[in-house]
C-alpha cells in the first residue's frame, strides 16, 4: 500500500468524496477508559467547504450529553463495495439555532423529526483534526486478483491500495 497525504483543498475533496460515497458511519463520543468502545450509527447531512461535517440529532439523545462533557469524537466510516475506510477525530459542537437547521436539513432527517420545527432537533457539527484514510488504486475485485498474484508470485511491488493522512 502507497502512502499519499493530501493538504488543504485537496484533503477537503477526498474527504467529500469519500464521505459522500459512504454516508453512514459509527460515530464515537467517549474515547478514553471505556471498554468497549461505545459507537451508535448515523447518517452525515453534509461536508462543508472547511471539511466540518454535519449531522441531525436529538436533544434527549446521549451524544448531546457527551458531546456537552467532552466534545471529543471520533467517526469510521466504511464503504466496502469500493473498499474505502476513513477514520476522523475532531471536536464536536452543538446547534441548536433555526438557521443552521434549515442549511442542512434534508428529506431524510423528515423520517426522524416531525418537520424542521420539532424542539427535539439538534445538528452536531465534527471539525476534523485528525483524518486518515485507505482506499483502493483499482476497485475491489482488481484490487481482490493483484493480492492474490502477489501472493502466489512473490511480486511484492504489486500494490493495490493508497493510504494516508488528509490535513485541512
Amino acid at each position: 500500500m502507497s502512502t499519499k497525504n493530501l493538504y488543504n483543498k485537496e484533503a477537503i475533496d477526498k474527504l467529500k468524496e469519500l464521505v459522500e460515497d459512504a454516508r453512514f458511519c459509527m460515530m464515537s463520543t467517549i474515547l478514553s477508559g471505556q471498554t468497549p468502545l461505545l459507537a451508535r450509527p448515523m447518517t452525515v447531512q453534509e461536508v462543508d467547504d472547511e471539511g466540518t461535517l454535519w449531522f441531525f440529532s436529538s436533544k434527549d439523545g446521549d451524544q448531546e450529553y457527551k458531546v456537552n462533557t467532552n466534545s471529543d469524537m471520533q467517526l469510521f466510516f466504511s464503504n466496502t463495495d469500493k473498499q474505502e475506510y476513513l477514520s476522523i477525530y475532531g471536536k464536536a459542537t452543538i446547534h441548536t439555532d433555526k438557521e443552521t437547521i434549515e442549511k442542512h436539513w434534508s428529506k431524510m432527517a423528515d423520517g426522524w423529526f416531525d418537520g424542521k420545527n420539532d424542539p427535539n432537533i439538534t445538528v452536531i457539527a465534527i471539525h476534523p483534526e485528525d483524518i486518515k484514510y485507505w482506499e483502493t488504486k483499482h476497485g475491489k475485485w482488481m484490487s481482490s486478483a493483484l493480492l492474490l498474484y502477489s501472493a502466489l508470485t512473490g511480486d511484492d511491488e504489486v500494490n493495490p491500495g493508497i493510504s494516508g493522512k488528509l490535513k485541512i
